[in-house]
């Protein structure tokens, strides 16, 4: 993927080539889980690591790959070691199938690292609609 100066502060460079296609196959597995400890800052203080995925996948658009992943919530720094991990599977260092045991160690060291937090962005929140707001 091409380096673009102006978006230096605003985004993540990577220079290797990426199997999106098993990176992809990575994100499905997401969704067979609920418990993302792996995947949360060590040392937390959080009284659950429960989070619904309901999506989570890769797309190319020109010489960008951009990630998109909406939750219930999120843990700290899941978002970045999720991204991590499935360079990781991208670059063929670990495996698609990988990716279940990851999740399952509960173990934060076996999942990939954690990107950079520039090219991080909240777009979106939405509110279950059980909570209505009265203005």
């Amino acid at each position: 993927l091409e380096k673009n100066p102006f978006a230096i502060d605003f985004a993540y460079f990577f220079r290797a080539n990426l199997d999106v296609e098993a990176m992809n196959k990575a994100c499905d597995i997401l969704f067979e889980y609920k418990d993302f400890q792996c995947f949360s800052k060590s040392n937390t203080d959080v009284k659950t690591y429960i989070c619904t995925i309901s999506k989570a996948h890769w797309k190319q658009e020109g010489t960008e790959l951009h990630f998109e992943i909406t939750a219930d919530r999120f843990l700290r720094n899941m978002v970045r070691a999720i991204v991590g991990t499935m360079i990781e599977v991208g670059l063929g260092k670990i495996s698609v199938s990988d990716v279940h045991e990851i999740i399952k160690s509960k173990d934060r060291g076996k999942a990939g690292y954690s990107v950079p937090a520039h090219g991080l962005y909240l777009t979106k929140i939405e509110y279950p609609k059980e909570i209505k707001l009265n203005a």
